[in-house]
């Protein structure tokens, strides 16, 4: 079962997963769209299925585990192949959550779970179905700020808005976690600094947004017991990526990187996209329908947080 095809940009206010425009409803299969939640059955412990056991799934099972959960997964760190259907659908169905962490391919612009296993995960007798989806989504806001009813769909991230559409409209038990940047222990400003990667870019009035990954895997977690919807995970001070650069080098007493513009510093590609799109991400919703609690609730904490902690 694959989604549908990409649909021309959205104009107005994001729709909710009950309330999508009569173009959108026609393009997803009415078996995709939010139904009764199926009885569930008897599991002993909660128990998290992850789709895609990457960077941030990992921090978050191990939080999980701490706490009693079984998590288990596809991916890397993960003990189920994606592509064994029988594995998979055995543990779709001891899950009490399931997580997608999976982005939609590249080439064809599909997203990989939903097109192997969406009929499979629509039956399934979970309680919490989330997608970790992007900011991306909301494209260029010219440095201004958006939030989860902002237009979606204008940017360079088509088949990631798709996706987001299509999880949302997937089922009433549906949580769309749109992130920004992510930094962490072992990916963050203080790693590119050390390893002399780290660029300052003469652009002044460029913003973005980030968050820790531990901060992501609390959104998560608050998200199980609050309702259902789209909620923004950023953290409380968008800006650009030179302060962060230069929060790195005075934590670690090193030198400044030169600043250079951006024909100079020779970006992919995929960063030159990231340099194309100027825009604060609000996080207001999440902390009020969710009670997500920020533990570092801008760069210059988390920085400090992940060298004191040795990263």
């Amino acid at each position: 079962m694959t989604p549908p095809p990409l649909h021309p940009p959205l104009r107005g206010r994001s729709p909710s997963p009950s309330k999508l425009g009569e173009d959108l409803q026609r393009r997803i299969p009415a078996n995709r769209l939010a139904s009764p939640r199926p009885a569930a059955r008897f599991v002993a412990m909660n128990t998290l299925f992850i789709f895609g056991m990457g960077y941030t799934s990992t921090h978050l099972a191990r939080r999980l585990r701490a706490q009693g959960w079984q998590v288990r997964g596809t991916g890397r760190a993960g003990d189920v192949a994606f592509a064994d259907s029988a594995a998979v659908h055995a543990a779709l169905g001891q899950a009490t959550h399931v997580l997608s962490s999976v982005p939609p391919e590249r080439a064809r612009g599909l997203d990989p779970v939903l097109t192997q296993y969406g009929e499979i995960l629509r039956a399934a007798p979970a309680r919490w179905i989330g997608y970790l989806s992007s900011t991306g989504v909301y494209g260029d806001a010219g440095g201004a700020w958006v939030d989860e009813g902002s237009v979606v769909g204008t940017g360079r991230r088509n088949a990631r808005t798709e996706a987001d559409l299509v999880w949302q409209a997937l089922d009433n038990r549906a949580r769309v976690l749109r992130l920004p940047g992510i930094y962490g222990p072992g990916r963050s400003a203080l790693d590119r600094v050390r390893e002399g990667s780290a660029k300052r870019i003469d652009m002044p009035d460029q913003v973005f947004s980030r968050v820790h990954v531990e901060d992501i895997a609390g959104g998560i977690i608050a998200s199980f017991d609050g309702p259902a919807g789209v909620y923004n995970l950023a953290d409380d001070l968008p800006c650009s990526q030179n302060r962060v650069i230069e929060a790195a080098c005075r934590l670690l007493g090193a030198p400044l990187p030169p600043m250079q513009s951006l024909q100079e510093v020779n970006l992919s590609p995929m960063a030159l996209g990231f340099y194309a799109e100027n825009r604060r991400v609000a996080n207001r919703k999440a902390k009020r329908l969710l009670g997500w609690q920020l533990a570092y609730p801008d760069y210059e904490a988390g920085l400090s947080a992940i060298l004191s902690g040795g990263g």
